[in-house]
Protein backbone atom coordinates (compact mmCIF):
# COMPACT_ATOMS: atom_id res chain seq x y z
CA UNK A 1 0.00 0.00 0.00
CA UNK A 2 1.22 3.20 -0.96
CA UNK A 3 1.39 6.53 1.36
CA UNK A 4 -0.60 9.31 -0.60
CA UNK A 5 2.11 12.77 -0.64
CA UNK A 6 1.61 16.04 -1.69
CA UNK A 7 2.69 16.63 -5.21
CA UNK A 8 5.59 18.67 -5.84
CA UNK A 9 4.58 22.40 -6.69
CA UNK A 10 4.18 23.03 -10.64
CA UNK A 11 4.55 26.28 -13.08
CA UNK A 12 1.57 28.23 -13.75
CA UNK A 13 0.63 29.15 -17.01
CA UNK A 14 -1.61 31.01 -18.63
CA UNK A 15 -2.87 30.50 -22.84
CA UNK A 16 -3.95 34.25 -23.66
CA UNK A 17 -6.18 35.07 -27.00
CA UNK A 18 -7.18 38.12 -28.21
CA UNK A 19 -8.00 40.07 -31.74
CA UNK A 20 -5.91 42.93 -29.70
CA UNK A 21 -2.87 43.05 -29.03
CA UNK A 22 -2.96 45.77 -26.44
CA UNK A 23 -5.35 44.25 -24.86
CA UNK A 24 -3.05 40.89 -24.49
CA UNK A 25 -0.72 43.38 -23.25
CA UNK A 26 -2.54 44.86 -21.22
CA UNK A 27 -3.88 41.65 -19.28
CA UNK A 28 -0.68 40.81 -18.21
CA UNK A 29 -0.36 43.40 -15.21
CA UNK A 30 -4.30 42.39 -13.88
CA UNK A 31 -2.68 38.91 -14.07
CA UNK A 32 0.62 39.28 -12.39
CA UNK A 33 -1.57 41.04 -9.63
CA UNK A 34 -3.20 37.39 -9.11
CA UNK A 35 -0.53 35.21 -9.47
CA UNK A 36 2.69 37.00 -9.34
CA UNK A 37 5.23 38.18 -11.89
CA UNK A 38 5.53 36.94 -15.19
CA UNK A 39 8.97 35.10 -15.27
CA UNK A 40 8.55 34.38 -18.98
CA UNK A 41 6.32 34.93 -21.83
CA UNK A 42 5.76 33.85 -25.54
CA UNK A 43 5.92 35.92 -28.57
CA UNK A 44 2.74 36.92 -30.02
CA UNK A 45 1.76 34.52 -32.65
CA UNK A 46 -0.94 34.99 -34.94
CA UNK A 47 -3.60 32.09 -34.56
CA UNK A 48 -5.51 30.94 -37.55
CA UNK A 49 -5.92 26.94 -35.91
CA UNK A 50 -9.69 26.73 -36.36
CA UNK A 51 -12.74 28.94 -36.93
CA UNK A 52 -14.21 27.90 -33.34
CA UNK A 53 -14.07 31.68 -31.77
CA UNK A 54 -14.37 33.27 -35.04
CA UNK A 55 -18.62 34.36 -34.33
CA UNK A 56 -17.34 35.26 -30.54
CA UNK A 57 -13.96 36.85 -30.66
CA UNK A 58 -13.83 38.15 -34.49
CA UNK A 59 -11.26 37.24 -36.73
CA UNK A 60 -7.54 37.58 -36.82
CA UNK A 61 -6.73 35.97 -33.85
CA UNK A 62 -3.74 36.53 -31.77
CA UNK A 63 -2.22 33.78 -29.45
CA UNK A 64 0.30 34.33 -26.38
CA UNK A 65 1.61 31.98 -23.35
CA UNK A 66 2.93 33.74 -20.45
CA UNK A 67 4.12 31.87 -16.88
CA UNK A 68 4.05 32.95 -13.41
CA UNK A 69 7.23 32.80 -11.19
CA UNK A 70 5.51 31.85 -8.31
CA UNK A 71 4.67 27.72 -8.04
CA UNK A 72 1.67 26.88 -7.16
CA UNK A 73 0.21 23.52 -6.00
CA UNK A 74 -1.74 21.76 -8.72
CA UNK A 75 -5.11 21.86 -6.64
CA UNK A 76 -5.20 25.61 -7.52
CA UNK A 77 -5.85 24.67 -10.88
CA UNK A 78 -9.41 24.63 -9.91
CA UNK A 79 -9.68 28.28 -8.02
CA UNK A 80 -7.76 29.44 -11.19
CA UNK A 81 -9.60 28.75 -14.02
CA UNK A 82 -12.59 29.85 -12.04
CA UNK A 83 -11.01 33.17 -11.35
CA UNK A 84 -9.73 33.55 -15.45
CA UNK A 85 -12.84 32.57 -16.53
CA UNK A 86 -14.53 35.48 -14.32
CA UNK A 87 -11.53 37.84 -15.46
CA UNK A 88 -12.81 37.06 -19.46
CA UNK A 89 -15.91 38.59 -18.66
CA UNK A 90 -14.76 41.59 -16.26
CA UNK A 91 -11.36 42.68 -17.89
CA UNK A 92 -11.98 46.48 -18.57
CA UNK A 93 -12.73 45.75 -22.51
CA UNK A 94 -14.99 46.79 -25.13
CA UNK A 95 -16.58 43.85 -27.11
CA UNK A 96 -17.14 44.86 -30.65
CA UNK A 97 -20.56 44.78 -32.07
CA UNK A 98 -19.48 41.65 -33.73
CA UNK A 99 -17.81 39.74 -31.27
CA UNK A 100 -19.24 38.91 -27.41
CA UNK A 101 -15.89 38.46 -25.87
CA UNK A 102 -12.35 39.75 -26.61
CA UNK A 103 -10.59 38.07 -24.40
CA UNK A 104 -9.98 34.03 -23.73
CA UNK A 105 -7.64 32.59 -20.64
CA UNK A 106 -6.65 29.43 -20.65
CA UNK A 107 -4.90 28.03 -16.91
CA UNK A 108 -2.69 25.27 -17.24
CA UNK A 109 0.67 24.26 -15.44
CA UNK A 110 3.25 22.56 -16.56
CA UNK A 111 5.61 19.78 -14.50
CA UNK A 112 8.64 18.03 -14.92
CA UNK A 113 6.74 15.46 -17.18
CA UNK A 114 3.83 17.12 -19.16
CA UNK A 115 1.39 19.96 -19.23
CA UNK A 116 -1.68 20.17 -17.86
CA UNK A 117 -5.08 22.27 -19.09
CA UNK A 118 -8.20 23.17 -17.16
CA UNK A 119 -11.34 23.40 -19.01
CA UNK A 120 -15.29 23.43 -18.35
CA UNK A 121 -16.34 21.02 -21.23
CA UNK A 122 -15.65 17.30 -19.75
CA UNK A 123 -14.59 14.67 -22.74
CA UNK A 124 -13.55 11.12 -22.87
CA UNK A 125 -9.72 12.29 -22.20
CA UNK A 126 -10.16 14.89 -19.39
CA UNK A 127 -10.58 13.78 -15.58
CA UNK A 128 -13.06 16.03 -13.43
CA UNK A 129 -11.78 17.98 -10.86
CA UNK A 130 -14.62 20.29 -8.92
CA UNK A 131 -16.57 22.88 -9.59
CA UNK A 132 -17.72 22.40 -13.39
CA UNK A 133 -13.94 21.91 -13.80
CA UNK A 134 -11.71 19.50 -16.07
CA UNK A 135 -8.33 18.80 -16.69
CA UNK A 136 -6.34 17.12 -19.79
CA UNK A 137 -2.68 15.86 -19.91
CA UNK A 138 -2.34 17.99 -23.24
CA UNK A 139 1.33 17.48 -24.32
CA UNK A 140 3.83 14.70 -22.53
CA UNK A 141 7.81 15.54 -22.21
CA UNK A 142 9.29 12.50 -22.94
CA UNK A 143 13.01 12.06 -24.24
CA UNK A 144 13.90 15.32 -24.24
CA UNK A 145 10.76 16.88 -26.30
CA UNK A 146 6.84 17.50 -25.91
CA UNK A 147 4.58 15.33 -27.57
CA UNK A 148 0.88 15.74 -28.43
CA UNK A 149 -1.98 13.39 -28.12
CA UNK A 150 -4.68 12.94 -30.75
CA UNK A 151 -6.77 14.96 -29.03
CA UNK A 152 -3.84 17.88 -28.73
CA UNK A 153 -4.99 21.72 -29.80
CA UNK A 154 -3.34 22.36 -32.80
CA UNK A 155 -1.23 25.56 -31.48
CA UNK A 156 -0.15 23.09 -28.79
CA UNK A 157 1.49 21.51 -31.30
CA UNK A 158 3.25 24.26 -32.82
CA UNK A 159 7.36 23.98 -32.74
CA UNK A 160 7.14 27.63 -31.20
CA UNK A 161 4.98 26.63 -28.66
CA UNK A 162 7.56 23.34 -27.82
CA UNK A 163 10.19 25.77 -27.68
CA UNK A 164 8.11 28.03 -25.43
CA UNK A 165 7.44 25.73 -23.05
CA UNK A 166 10.60 23.76 -23.22
CA UNK A 167 12.22 27.44 -22.01
CA UNK A 168 9.58 27.28 -19.35
CA UNK A 169 10.20 23.65 -18.31
CA UNK A 170 13.72 24.71 -17.79
CA UNK A 171 12.90 28.07 -15.55
CA UNK A 172 10.63 25.21 -13.38
CA UNK A 173 13.65 22.74 -12.99
CA UNK A 174 15.57 25.28 -11.82
CA UNK A 175 13.43 26.56 -9.38
CA UNK A 176 12.80 23.26 -7.97
CA UNK A 177 16.44 23.14 -7.16
CA UNK A 178 16.62 26.02 -5.59
CA UNK A 179 13.93 25.29 -3.42
CA UNK A 180 15.14 22.18 -2.47
CA UNK A 181 18.76 23.65 -1.78
CA UNK A 182 19.54 24.35 2.10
Amino acid sequence: MGTPTAPPPVKLIIALLSADAELLAAVIPHLQDSYGPVDLQSEVMPWNTTTYYREEMGEHLLRQYIAFEPLISPADLVRIKLETNRQEITFPASPTPRSRRCLNLDPGYLDAHKLVLASTKGQAHRLYLSQGIYAEITLLFHHGEFHPFIYTYADYRWPETHAFLCRVRKRYLAQLRTQRTP
